[in-house]
């Protein structure tokens, strides 16, 4: 099973659209998932539609258009793979130990928030995943998204994508 990780998409306030690279990355995935901070109900009405499946939390960011239809924290099964999603998990310091005490359920927390990629594995085995933000780099080099694989109840192949510099029109 594909999926794909995304979250802090900030549209339209910080890019006009979602990258095409992000577009193609939704198309070929089995299973999209957000982590907040949507901001316009336009983008996760387009997830909505294009997604084979989407499971999606809202930000502090996201008004109560977003919050009438999202979850503060979405938890799902794929293939064995308890997955948790969430926006925000506080500071970086203590992360993983904050996060496996509130998860405990969970294999896979996947959080957004900081625009900071983030790939850490807490002491009980709680995989924590930030994909970044593919349109707001913040203080980051690059704009970026995850993709991973489950395969045999396990997470596999997590990947980091960098997307190339954006251009103003």
């Amino acid at each position: 099973m594909r999926l794909l990780l995304i979250s802090d998409t900030h549209l339209p306030r910080r890019a006009r659209a979602l990258p095409e690279e992000v577009l193609a990355a939704v198309d070929a995935a089995d299973v999209v998932v957000h982590a907040g901070d949507w901001v316009d109900l336009a983008t996760y009405d387009l997830l909505r539609r294009r997604a084979t499946r989407l499971v999606a939390v809202y930000g502090n960011n996201d008004g109560d258009d977003l919050r009438a239809v999202l979850p503060e924290v979405a938890r799902v099964e794929l293939e064995g793979v308890r997955l948790a999603v969430v926006h925000e998990t506080g500071p970086a310091r203590g992360r993983e130990e904050r996060c496996a005490a509130r998860f405990p359920d969970a294999d896979v927390l996947v959080f957004g928030h900081s625009h900071i990629p983030w790939d850490t594995t807490a002491a009980g085995g709680l995989r924590l995943l930030n994909p970044g933000s593919p349109t707001d780099r913040r203080r980051q080099p690059y704009a970026t998204y995850m993709t991973a694989r489950l395969a045999g109840g396990a997470l596999a192949e997590v990947r980091l994508h960098r997307l190339p510099p954006r251009h103003p029109a």
